[in-house]
């Protein structure tokens, strides 16, 4: 296929481009699944010609966008915690009482893997509605050994029934259960680490992450599950510096951590360490917004410090109810101040790099031909609209959506 006369971001530094990597009046050759050729459509090779022709009339092309923090897989939902929220109770009461990631776990445990996939695939449709092509989904409403699994197995599926890439991340370290209540080093021996050997046993897992905060686990209790990830080969990432400062960030960059998520109570010195190991700061406004939160990430300091940023929905049934890439955008650029330039480069380029994916999220010869046609002529309309899905056409594995 060849998409002719697009407004075209491929997201790459190029001498003479912005930070888009606008490009006006271009192409783009797709051979199979990947990008073979993009550029000015005066600069046309004539090899590409006779491909068959899309033409995208103007329309901007952007990589497809990438989410890469979802809890997508669960049961249940937390409109009830919503409504006590708004009534005055914080997030780390309604945890404490036996709610939040709890009460989905109860839920979770219920259902059969058959119908957390049942479940899943609607939320995963808005997100491709939202043009995503690439969706990350991480366990954690499981908090057994089984049940980790089961929502691991449920997690693979997603790709067999519908045209998106799924990267699945183990998070039995994701809070922990009654019947450990005071012993969380236990509840990661006992049912974490074996549970991520399980998974990764039958091939189920990408990468590991954990909750570090003071309703959850310390950078002591984390230590031995990481230290597993790392005897598997697996990558580690963290949910650090959402409600309070554990010193999460520099624990997961000591690690190498591919990303550390949240970070609204990340310090200078955890700017420093996310910088120094190239780890990506994963910025979730959904949970801010859904919380009421009132203190924001840092993004001027990682800004500074060349930290790249990436932003996802942290879609969830309690914190992050959100199912839209664009809206994420959004939100990013209205609460947090950044700019729509780092909110796209958040879902595509950094996006990539927090999944440790390095043939997508820009449009450049030899990657992915996943791809997104908008009604919009610059890419700041992404992030300008609020709620409007502009999506004409998404492009997955060089196959347009019908």
């Amino acid at each position: 296929m060849l998409l002719t006369h697009a407004t075209l971001a491929t997201m790459t530094a190029q001498a003479g481009l912005d930070g888009y990597g606008l490009i006006p009046d271009a192409a783009v050759a797709l051979e199979g699944d990947r990008i073979a050729w993009a550029g000015p459509m005066a600069d046309l090779p004539d090899a590409w010609r006779a491909l068959p022709e899309l033409d995208c009339g103007g329309r901007l092309v952007t990589p497809g966008l990438i989410d890469c923090h979802t809890h997508a897989v669960f049961a249940g939902h937390r409109a009830v915690e919503f409504e006590l929220r708004l009534k005055g109770a914080s997030y780390e009461e309604i945890a404490r009482a036996g709610g939040g990631i709890l009460s989905t776990v109860t839920a979770t445990r219920a259902s059969s893997e058959d119908d957390l996939l049942a479940r899943a695939l609607p939320r995963i449709d808005q997100l491709i509605a939202s043009g995503a092509t690439t969706i990350e989904v991480k366990s954690g409403y499981g908090l057994s050994i089984a049940d980790e699994v089961k929502m691991l197995r449920a997690a693979r599926r997603i790709a067999t029934a519908r045209p998106v890439t799924v990267r699945t991340t183990h998070l039995a370290a994701h809070a922990v259960p009654p019947d450990y209540k005071g012993r969380a080093m236990a509840y990661i021996i006992d049912v974490a680490i074996p549970s991520l050997r399980a998974a990764q046993a039958e091939g189920l897992v990408d990468a590991v992450d954990a909750f570090c905060e003071t309703i959850a686990f310390s950078t002591a209790d984390l230590a031995p599950l990481f230290a597993q990830a790392r005897a598997l080969d697996l990558p580690v990432k963290l949910h650090a510096e959402q409600l309070t400062d554990q010193q999460g960030a520099a624990f997961a960059a000591r690690h190498g951590a591919l990303s550390v998520d949240h970070l609204e109570y990340l310090s200078p010195d955890g700017v420093a360490a996310l910088a120094a190991a190239g780890t990506v700061a994963v910025i979730l406004p959904g949970a801010f917004y859904t919380l009421r939160e009132t203190q924001a990430p840092p993004i001027a300091a990682l800004r500074a410090a060349g930290v790249p940023m990436a932003v996802a929905t942290d879609l969830n049934p309690g914190s992050s109810p959100l199912a839209s890439l664009t809206l994420a955008m959004n939100m990013a650029c209205t609460l947090f101040r950044m700019t729509p330039e780092e909110a796209l480069l958040g879902t595509t380029a950094h996006a990539a790099r927090a999944l440790g994916l390095t043939d997508r999220g820009r449009i450049a010869p030899g990657l992915r031909a996943d791809l997104c046609l908008w009604d919009a002529d610059h890419p700041a309309e992404l992030s300008y609209r609020i709620g409007a899905t502009a999506l004409h056409t998404r492009i997955f594995g060089g196959r347009p959506d019908v």
